[in-house]
């Protein structure tokens, strides 16, 4: 008897287990543009959620667009997952653009809150990533991106049994739609206000041949990790801007003033930084090499003064530079004039009066060691000539000799340190 009770008390506090584990699910939030970052901090959170078991993952997006490099990992992550991912487009007012209407298609449930929108899958505005993407102006090359764009998201929609027609549409003509426009037209599954109506709704919907069971369930967020941060930041357009300016300021100044040592280190760091994201977002080359321009012509206006035209033209250049360094009609890759008009600004002005000057310092005469001397008038101690004599400058006494000879307390100029021996001629 008492052997039965506790099999049944196991058997209970099993059942209990499974049940309480079961009602677990996992969530991320996905805020701003899809990067490499996004696509490693997706791929994690997918793996620990498999592992816990949960019931599903729900990623909460808000995103403008991004790299589509990015969101073919994504994709493919979704499809090698072994739990059921939600993509739930929210709060209100959210957006799931470009990049974000791919994710969401791809999802084994798309869903979205009340008031936000999906679409605008355009190539134009999805980032290629090292290449320059959009940047290019070759209109084949644009065609081929558009129809490889547009095979892709078909495949997506096919293999989720979303609407295809719209799918291709929000490609070939950037449609966006609202959560209630998708929901009638069969590109997303369902709309909810809250996390707790959505479960309430996933509950009982079959995935994969998996019956969700989410009311009620245990929401677990999955936060992102310090190195997913750091690269999450380090890749907008806005920090690789203020990189460059770094790199530039801390590699010049180096240059300018020898030995400094930290101008240079940082620059360095700044440069290599700057190049590693130049090969992931899409930069236009021109933008750089205009930039490169205006650092020329501000070295140059430095050794040979043009009374100010290359500097001009070095500041001219450097704006036109930053406003084509990135699309400025993708709002992905946007770098606002906010950033460009104080950067075009701080740079003239490190030129002009740091580098500037620091230049010009290295050509001056040497204002320390004996050379000092030459040229100061001083009075002659005891008679000199062409054999020697004594003077007194700088608080020393020192040797002196001259070609006329020179009385005792007659002023002398100094023209010449050879070695412990000045020489000196009569002052007129």
């Amino acid at each position: 008897m008492k052997a039965l009770i506790t099999t049944i008390f196991g058997v209970l506090f099993l059942c209990l287990s499974l049940t309480t584990h079961a009602a677990q699910v996992g969530r991320i939030s996905v805020d701003g543009a899809i990067g490499p970052a996004t696509a490693s901090y997706i791929e994690r959170a997918i793996g620990i959620s498999g592992e816990r078991s949960d019931a599903c993952l729900i990623i909460q997006l808000d995103t403008p667009g991004g790299l589509l490099e990015s969101t073919k990992e994504i994709v493919q992550s979704f499809y090698a997952s072994k739990v059921p991912v939600v993509v739930y487009v929210a709060p209100s007012g959210a957006n799931a653009g470009s990049a974000g209407c791919f994710i969401t298609l791809a999802a084994d449930v798309a869903a979205m809150a009340p008031n936000t929108s999906i679409g605008a899958a355009h190539p134009v505005s999805i980032g290629g990533g090292g290449s320059g993407g959009e940047e290019k102006t070759d209109d084949v090359m644009k065609e081929k991106l558009e129809n490889y764009a547009v095979s892709y998201i078909e495949a997506i929609a096919e293999k989720r049994g979303r609407n295809v027609e719209w799918a291709r549409a929000s490609v070939r003509d950037s449609a966006s739609i609202t959560a209630e426009a998708a929901l009638a037209t069969n590109a997303i599954d369902l709309i909810a206000a809250d996390l707790p109506e959505l479960l309430q709704k996933l509950d009982g919907r079959t995935v994969g041949g998996k019956k969700l069971q989410t009311a009620g369930a245990t929401v677990v967020d999955i936060p992102m990790i310090l190195r997913e941060r750091v690269f999450q930041l380090l890749w907008r357009p806005e920090v690789m801007f203020i990189l460059m300016l770094v790199a530039i300021y801390g590699i010049i100044g180096e240059l300018s003033n020898p030995g400094a040592i930290l101008p240079g280190t940082v620059g360095a760091i700044a440069l290599i930084l700057v190049l590693y994201m130049s090969a992931i977002l899409p930069v236009n080359v021109a933008g750089l090499a205009l930039i490169g321009l205006a650092v020329v012509l501000f070295i140059i206006d430095v050794f040979a003064p043009s009374h100010g035209v290359l500097t001009g033209g070095g500041i001219i250049a450097f704006f036109l530079g930053a406003m084509m360094l990135f699309n400025r009609a993708d709002p992905t890759f946007r770098l606002s004039l906010g950033f460009i008009l104080p950067g075009v600004l701080l740079t003239a002005l490190f030129f002009i009066f740091v580098v500037g000057k620091g230049l010009r310092a290295q050509s001056l005469p040497s204002v320390v060691g004996t050379q000092t001397m030459i040229g100061q008038v001083t009075s002659a101690l005891e008679p000199i000539t062409a054999s020697g004599g004594t003077v007194f400058i700088e608080g020393e006494l020192w040797r002196a000799v001259s070609d006329e000879a020179v009385e005792q307390g007659t002023q002398v100029e100094v023209l010449a340190v050879e070695g412990l021996t000045l020489r000196v001629k009569r002052k007129s």
